[in-house]
């Protein structure tokens, strides 16, 4: 009779040890069991519920290709992902980045103006000139001068418009100027090509370089002081602007085209890249626009006289360009003037542009 009773007590036993294990099992494994059932249900209701909107504008970004009846370059695909590069390069390097260069040719001659002034004939003039320029470099100078600096201001309206013009005017004036600028910037670039073309081939072959500029850009052309370099027609800062605008000339002409011409075949990459050419070419011709502006209008006295009536003073030619105004001199072409030449005027003793 007692071993029956030792049995029933140690089955009793491990029947209860095993009863608690289970019931520790399930006290962890129903409610772990209870939060996977629960994610992948939520993961499928949420996959079932998705936007069919989204998930094809997604697969659009991604630059698949589609199925179109219209044939060209890129015609298969929706939206290139590569546009939003090229956006932010544009919005956060290039337009930044070319108001800091603009603003600072400004600066530098402003300043420049204030400590040096304006540069005086030495002597005053003299009452006798010498023909620099033909009525048709002229013409060809002031022809593609007002092309350029209209193409330059409805540039810089586009370029910078947004974040200049636009607080201040307001949406609606700023958009009708800003499409009146897109219209008569197209417009002109045609013009520009012309004026390109034309000024390249006038004014090649003085605009060679030789080695006397050399010695002309080592002394920056006497312009922060020192002795004056001697220069023919043309002296290397002449020189270094009429092959940048000869060059970012063309330049622009052939990435205006692109972008102006969008049915010619090229790819969307391709005329971002463009683009971004166009903005360079075009910050760098007009920054040495500026420099042109300022020497030969208003910092050289004398200097834009060469576009006005074609005739520079003895005195002038002398001071800034005095190789080519001994070869002038040889040869006999200096003339009386019919004014008299002005009395009292203050000397300086610097270059032209």
């Amino acid at each position: 009779m007692t071993r029956p009773l030792k049995y029933s007590v140690s089955y009793h036993r491990k029947m209860v040890a095993l009863s608690m294990f289970i019931l520790v099992l399930s006290f962890i494994v129903i409610p772990l069991g209870a939060y996977l059932y629960s994610e992948a249900s939520e993961a499928a209701v949420a996959q079932e519920q998705t936007n069919p909107r989204a998930n094809y504008w997604r697969s659009v970004r991604e630059g698949s290709e589609g199925y179109t009846s219209v044939k060209g370059q890129e015609t298969n695909v929706l939206i290139q992902h590569g546009g939003q590069n090229w956006r932010q390069i544009r919005n956060n390097w290039l337009i930044p980045f070319g108001s800091y260069v603009l603003l600072a040719v400004i600066g530098i001659f402003v300043l420049y103006f204030l400590i040096k002034g304006r540069i005086r004939i030495e002597g005053g003039r003299s009452g006798r000139e010498i023909v620099r320029m033909t009525s048709t470099e002229r013409w060809v100078h002031w022809f593609t001068a007002v092309v350029f600096v209209v193409l330059a201001l409805t540039g810089l309206i586009l370029m910078f418009g947004k974040h200049v013009l636009l607080p201040w005017m307001g949406p609606q004036p700023f958009a009708a100027l800003a499409d009146a600028s897109v219209v008569i910037h197209n417009y002109t670039g045609l013009l520009f090509i012309l004026a390109t073309i034309l000024m390249v081939f006038t004014y090649f072959k003085d605009s060679l370089f030789d080695k006397r500029d050399i010695e002309w850009i080592k002394k920056a052309g006497g312009y922060l002081g020192g002795e004056h370099p001697k220069s023919g027609k043309l002296n290397a800062g002449q020189k270094i602007w009429y092959w940048t605008a000869a060059l970012g000339g063309i330049a622009l002409c052939i990435s205006g085209i692109v972008l102006v011409f969008p049915g010619l075949d090229q790819t969307r990459e391709t005329m971002q890249l463009v683009n971004i050419v166009h903005v360079i070419a075009s910050v760098i011709v007009i920054a040495f626009f500026f420099v042109h502006l300022y020497l030969a209008s208003f910092g050289v006295e004398g200097a834009i006289d060469a576009m006005t009536s074609g005739k520079v003073d003895e005195n002038w030619a002398k001071q800034h360009h005095e190789l080519w105004y001994e070869e002038v001199k040889a040869q006999g072409l200096i003339q009386d003037k019919e004014i008299p030449a002005r009395s009292g005027e203050v000397t300086g003793g610097q270059p032209t542009t």
